[in-house]
């Protein structure tokens, strides 16, 4: 079967990871797949090509910033993107994250209809049903929901992705959305969590059928230390009371909730260290003129997953205090290196958590959170084995085994039709 994934970037971030994952899963097993990135690079073992470019990123991003245009810029690049489709003829195309300024949604949609070629969406967050933003929870509208009016009058449109600096064109926006992404013959939408199913139920795309497939990760790489150096690290550990709480994101921006993590700094006890991993250099130096006694140990982004991994297994606990998500990828690393994770009752952040091995507190209950890390870190009730079992159930080989049955299903259901 030969599958063309796009998305906005390949290897990098978390969704960029998922890509990378599901190709190298693919390619093992006999099928053709074709990964198309808006920007970057691709690794050289994958076949594939660059969408987008430079210049037509910044014109993309200047057109949204002036007329809150995000996805209706790049028809240039999006037309020569097409006719690369025409010539690798595949069976299916699998669309990831389509924001990110190197598309024009409408050109792409405009041939998706006309080619009747099967097509999977996995959303990763609400940009494609909304006027503007790819989260509105923090604020709590619903405008976005099936309604003779829909998105107007945005209150993210300067404060959220996709940054629409100068004009509030969420209506137009939204409407041009409605008119694009529905109607497509053989579309199937994927959700990573059942929150974002819930949403999509809501939205002009309840058209279409949804599945939940959530997202899957590399347990070979994402583990726990071997039994030798578990051993040893308990017995150096014995007696020392040192404790260290890790927060991870790939944008620490305001919903992510880095307010938290500083808070947290600020009231545990003098032997807890509070690690936060993905901050860019102005917020590096920001946390350490606002945290000097180095107790909250800032990190830029790492694009080592070795790296990560190491930090994942050394914490006693992983914290992630966002506000808005779908369904955090960190929180399955964390797991899958035997690590406790907590974090806010918000989207879909706690459906990858039992009581086994982690807490889901009150969105933004800042001393429920307190008590939670206090509790997890002192008492230590959540084993390494419970939080790796619980991972083992989110596999990067399981999740794309879903998405093959899912292609199959797809293809069956075109033969089918094609026949009568």
């Amino acid at each position: 079967m030969k599958i063309v994934l796009v998305n906005t970037i390949c290897q990098k971030g978390s969704i960029g990871r998922i890509c990378a994952d599901l190709y190298e899963v693919l390619d093992r097993q006999g099928h053709e797949p074709y990964m198309a990135a808006g920007r970057g690079k691709l690794p050289a073992y994958m076949r594939g090509n660059v969408i987008g470019n430079k210049a037509d990123f910044t014109g993309h991003v200047l057109k949204n910033f002036f007329q809150g245009e995000a996805g209706f810029g790049s028809r240039g690049v999006t037309k020569a993107f097409i006719r690369k489709l025409e010539e690798i003829k595949p069976d299916l195309i699998h669309l990831h994250n389509i924001h990110g300024f190197y598309l024009q949604v409408e050109e792409l949609f405009s041939w998706l209809k006309k080619s009747d070629i099967p097509v999977v969406w996995t959303l990763h967050d609400c940009w494609p049903f909304t006027g503007h933003c790819a989260y509105f929870d923090f604020i709590s509208c619903d405008k976005w929901k099936k309604t003779s009016e829909g998105c107007h009058d945005c209150p993210l449109h300067r404060k959220a992705y996709p940054y629409a600096l100068f004009k509030d064109n969420s209506r137009a926006s939204y409407a041009r959305k409605a008119e694009a992404f529905t109607g497509v013959k053989n579309l199937t939408i994927v959700t990573p969590s059942k929150w974002l199913a819930d949403m999509v139920k809501e939205s002009f795309l309840s058209e279409y059928p949804t599945e939940v497939i959530p997202n899957g990760i590399d347990l070979e790489l994402f583990k726990p230390l071997d039994s030798k150096a578990q051993k040893l690290r308990n017995k150096q550990q014995a007696g020392y009371r040192h404790r260290t709480v890790l927060g991870v994101a790939n944008y620490w921006e305001e919903r992510k909730g880095l307010s938290y993590l500083e808070r947290l700094s600020d009231s545990l006890p003098s032997n807890y260290t509070v690690e936060v991993v993905g901050l860019n250099k102005p917020q590096v130096t920001m946390i350490r003129k606002r945290h000097p006694s180095g107790r909250l140990l800032a990190m830029e982004r790492t694009a080592n997953p070795e790296l990560l991994a190491a930090l994942y297994r050394t914490a006693d606990v992983y914290v992630n205090p966002t506000l808005e998500d779908n369904f955090p990828t960190t929180n399955l690393e964390a797991l899958a290196c035997g690590t406790p994770v907590i974090t806010f009752e918000t989207g879909g952040s706690g459906e990858s958590l039992t009581p086994d091995c982690g807490l889901v507190v009150p969105k933004g209950d800042f001393d429920s959170l307190l008590a939670a890390v206090t509790r997890t870190c002192e008492e230590r009730p959540f084993s390494i084995q419970a939080c790796r079992s619980r991972a083992e159930g989110f596999s990067r080989e399981g999740a794309a085994e879903k998405y093959v049955e899912l292609y199959r299903k797809i293809g069956y259901t075109k033969e089918t039709e094609s026949a009568t």
